[in-house]
């Protein structure tokens, strides 16, 4: 922060330097360019700026008496007096004798009448013929005695430029122009139409000959296709057009037409691979393929037999393996989580775990259905089965029921699967009056002691 001493200062060297920053801030170190103008426009804006300090007059008052005296008694001229004196310039000169002599300062404004000036009438009829445009604009001016410089001047004082142009009097083009336009427009149409024709037909024919999608793009087409669309299109279309609209290049286009016509020189390693493929029940990958065509004396690389099984779509049809899921949807209205992941029971039959679990042998695939109490994890009653059907559930079921006491009501907790929400499942326990309970959809640790107590 600076004091309002050294801000003075600062403002005082700027009015003894001549209105100079520069200066000022070489001299003292500071403030800034920016700051320097912000303190001026503040101190002229306050009770300073009456005390501003003045810098010494240019003329002293003798000097302006001297020159206002010379233009009265020569003629009143300012430009004879500030040539013969050397000084001021003319619009200074002319503030003097406007401040001493207001009554005698001659104002020239025309060369007929020198001692008058122009009505607002004779401007507005200057600038109206200047608009209309009759006679030149040289002839005007010196009709009325100015400059044409002056007379554009009272032009843009009375209607400005935008209006000038608008009256104007543009020129037409001729009825000659006006058709070479149309016909020049008319052509540009007939080619852009032509070209879209070209891209209809070019992506046709991809559909109808390379067998492509009807949205393919000419852009993810190979040079090859493109050389056999353009082959067969070469009688509608000149050939240098349709290079064009494919972007291929002639050299590569007349490449893969010789090819094109040279023939397949796999012909009869294709029918060789369809019918060893074919042969071993479309189960040969491309590396048995590449053997068996080497021991049939057809040596190739193992690259090309992979491009030909592609091309020939000689692909190998395999299962996915999927695990076993009893879930069917929601087949029907689910009931709540009575369970709530709390697997303790205070006492026998009082809450039941039932899952089905699949086995893996060498023998093929088990299914597992047991009942287990939470209370000391006993199974109540299991169920073996190679079909997971309802019979594996509800066979299960019936034996558990069969060991409750009298009054036992257990809440038996499942997961969402179809076996669980049959009717013969829902009969069962309605009939015995058991409480169900399911987990939410895809949370399978809340039956993971089900499983684990199943396995072991």
């Amino acid at each position: 922060m600076f004091t309002e001493a050294e801000r003075l200062r600062a403002i005082e060297l700027y009015f003894k330097y001549g209105r100079k920053l520069a200066p000022v801030v070489r001299e003292l170190g500071y403030p800034s360019k920016r700051n320097l103008r912000r303190w001026i426009r503040l101190w002229e804006a306050s009770d300073g700026a009456t005390k501003a300090i003045r810098r010494k007059p240019r003329y002293s008052d003798v000097q302006k008496q001297a020159a206002v005296e010379h233009y009265l008694n020569h003629g009143c001229c300012l430009a004879f007096t500030s040539r013969t004196l050397g000084y001021p310039c003319c619009d200074v000169l002319a503030r003097w004798v406007n401040e001493r002599h207001p009554d005698r300062r001659l104002i020239f404004t025309s060369t007929i009448n020198q001692n008058a000036p122009f009505e607002p009438e004779v401007k507005r009829q200057a600038v109206m013929a200047l608009s209309t445009r009759h006679v030149p604009a040289r002839e005007i001016a010196m009709k009325i005695g100015i400059s044409r410089t002056v007379l554009y001047k009272w032009k843009d004082e009375i209607i400005g430029d935008e209006a000038y142009q608008s009256m104007r009097k543009h020129e037409r083009p001729s009825l000659t122009e006006e058709r070479d336009a149309l016909r020049e427009e008319v052509n540009r149409l007939n080619q852009e139409i032509r070209r879209q024709q070209m891209e209809i037909d070019i992506l046709k024919k991809a559909e109808e000959i390379i067998k492509k999608d009807p949205d393919i793009s000419v852009n993810t087409l190979t040079n090859r296709e493109k050389t056999q669309i353009a082959d067969v299109l070469r009688d509608s279309y000149p050939l240098t057009e349709l290079l064009r609209v494919l972007v291929l290049a002639r050299s590569s286009f007349f490449y893969h037409r010789t090819a094109l016509r040279s023939g397949d020189k796999y012909a009869t390693v294709r029918i060789a691979m369809t019918e060893i493929f074919n042969g071993n029940y479309r189960c040969y990958g491309y590396r048995r393929l590449h053997a068996m065509l080497r021991h049939k004396g057809l040596r190739l690389s193992e690259k090309v037999v992979r491009r030909l099984m592609v091309e020939e779509q000689l692909v190998v049809s395999r299962s996915r393996r999927r695990r076993y899921s009893s879930y069917c949807g929601e087949i029907g209205p689910a009931p709540d989580n009575l369970l709530a992941r709390d697997f303790k029971a205070a006492q026998p039959n009082q809450k039941w775990l039932t899952d089905i679990t699949e086995f893996q042998l060498p023998a093929g695939k088990v299914w597992l259905s047991p009942v287990v109490d939470c209370f000391d994890g006993k199974v109540v009653s299991w169920s073996l089965s190679t079909r997971p059907d309802a019979e594996l559930a509800n066979t299960m079921l019936e034996s558990a029921i069969g060991t409750l006491n009298a009054g036992d009501r257990p809440v038996i907790h499942s997961d969402r699967g179809g076996h669980y929400r049959w009717p013969g499942w829902l009969a069962r326990v309605n009939a015995a009056g058991l409480i169900r309970s399911m987990s939410a959809r895809g949370v399978h640790r809340i039956m993971r002691r089900a499983k684990g107590s199943s396995v072991g």
